[in-house]
């Protein structure tokens, strides 16, 4: 089992910036491909950036240039780097990882239990 848990969520004024984090725990050998998904109301839950095990990202447009995600190994944990919110950021955000287990099996499409940003006007 990999559980993954994130922290950083908040109100914040259009404009500021928060920092989000999640850490993977578990009997995990590796974590191939970490990412943050969100989900706001009436919408389905979407990624919006990720990153590989040696530091290639993506981005979702809507993102790209305000939002930075990055990750540090050896603690299996992975921030977003949200600036210049947008009241349309508002959204649960969701931790998602890709990996292998110590056994040597393979996990995929792991979700962490969100965390809430609201971005005020």
């Amino acid at each position: 089992q990999v559980q993954l848990v994130e922290s950083g969520g908040g109100l914040v004024q259009s404009g500021g910036s928060l920092r989000l984090s999640c850490t993977a725990s578990g009997s995990i050998t590796s974590i191939i491909r970490m990412a943050w998904g969100r989900q706001a109301p009436g919408n389905q839950r979407a990624l919006i950036a990720d990153i590989t095990l040696d530091g290639n990202t993506n981005y979702e447009d809507s993102v790209k240039g305000r939002f930075t995600i990055s990750r540090d190994n050896a603690k299996n944990t992975v921030y977003l780097q949200m600036n210049s919110l947008k009241p349309e950021d508002t959204a649960v955000y969701y931790c998602y990882a890709d990996g292998r287990y110590s056994s040597g099996k393979m996990f995929t499409n792991k979700w962490g239990q969100g965390t809430q940003v609201t971005v005020s006007s």
